[in-house]
């Protein structure tokens, strides 16, 4: 109890010198949600003149690609409309709510294509947040300008990449007037709730599924509800960017254990919003679309929750919509696996 006294008032002192926005959240909050991190960045030379992304590592798409997993799609471009529907239409099918697209500011290839996506995602039912990526010479006033652009596609969930890397006072000033204006919920990119609400954020997320292994969620989001804060800590699946980047260190999947162990932390953290890391950041080999067999030394969902050959493609995007169910209160069909042991973040 004097902890939780201790917090609110460290809270009340910030909203006074102008670190905060609003009152500590209602006690009747609406249900919580489940977004998923999108990226909009592959090309193929057929629609783009060029390999985009796909070749990340100084691989040679398509038989080689920067990602130790291969999409069932194969090496698609994000260009392809048909394409874009289909993902969409899988996200939705999970009971996923939002999609949140990665944007690298005004006049990127992302920027460029963020108003097919959006369109493609509302055909599904999806609404749309924006993942605000450390562009070259990004600052938290740059980000301030850019946004307005982008109201019209209805997007009010901003999140903030990286945020850390610029100064509290630098985002409270270039949020104040935006925030008020626009209605905007922007989260910080940190798992300390006091320095979101120093930087005048109205939420915070973790994203990182390497750093973050869940046994923080709890604590921060209490921390996040008596500042008022909106908490959405990010649950993934695993992380392998070894073919993309040489990192050595890995988070072993564990046939899906992993996946469920994070997304029992974010549950019991009675979170506002759930955020996936990712649906097709297939570089750091978050990703959860559908990945299949294929020449050469890529791994598979084999093995996930039991599952193997065409039925694993999909384990992962089937294993969410267990968990969304769960999220909101509805009594799945399937109980998840036993809590045995999952692996942890280690070197190859």
């Amino acid at each position: 109890m004097r902890r939780a006294a201790f917090i609110a008032a460290i809270g009340a002192a910030l909203v006074a010198v102008g670190g905060g926005t609003g009152a500590p959240l209602p006690i009747d909050r609406p249900a919580p949600e489940a977004a998923i991190f999108y990226y909009a960045w592959y090309g193929t030379p057929d629609v783009d003149g060029e390999w985009m992304h796909w070749g990340q590592g100084q691989h040679a798409p398509p038989q080689e690609i920067g990602s130790n997993y291969y999409p069932t799609r194969g090496p698609y471009s994000s260009g392809v409309s048909s394409v874009v529907r289909a993902q969409m239409r899988e996200i939705a099918a999970t009971g996923i709510g939002t999609v949140i697209v990665s944007w690298w500011g005004p006049g990127s290839v992302e920027d460029s294509r963020l108003l097919p996506v959006a369109a493609a995602a509302r055909a599904a039912g999806l609404d749309v947040a924006l993942h605000v990526e450390p562009w070259a010479g990004r600052t938290p006033a740059g980000v301030a300008r850019a946004l307005p652009a982008i109201f019209d596609l209805g997007i009010r969930d901003v999140y903030v990449y990286d945020s850390g890397h610029d100064l509290d006072e630098d985002w409270r000033a270039a949020l104040a007037d935006l925030v008020s204006l626009a209605g905007l919920r922007v989260f910080a990119h940190t798992s300390l709730p006091g320095k979101a609400l120093r930087g005048g954020f109205q939420g915070l997320y973790t994203y990182d599924v390497l750093v973050y292994d869940g046994r923080s969620f709890g604590r921060m989001c209490a921390s996040a509800r008596q500042l008022g804060l909106a908490c959405a800590p990010s649950v993934g699946p695993g992380f392998d960017a070894y073919r993309a980047t040489g990192e050595a260190r890995i988070r072993n999947r564990s046939d899906g254990r992993w996946y469920d162990h994070m997304w029992q932390a974010a549950v019991r953290a009675n979170p506002d919003v759930v955020t996936i890391t990712s649906y097709n950041e297939w570089h750091e080999g978050t990703q959860i679309e559908p990945a299949r067999k294929a020449k050469g030394p890529y791994q598979t969902y084999d093995g996930a929750w039991g599952l193997r050959g065409p039925r694993a493609q999909r384990a992962y995007l089937d294993r969410t919509t267990y968990w969304v169910d769960r999220l909101r209160g509805v009594t799945p069909t399937a109980e998840p696996v036993s809590r045995t042991r999952v692996g942890a973040a280690k070197s190859q």
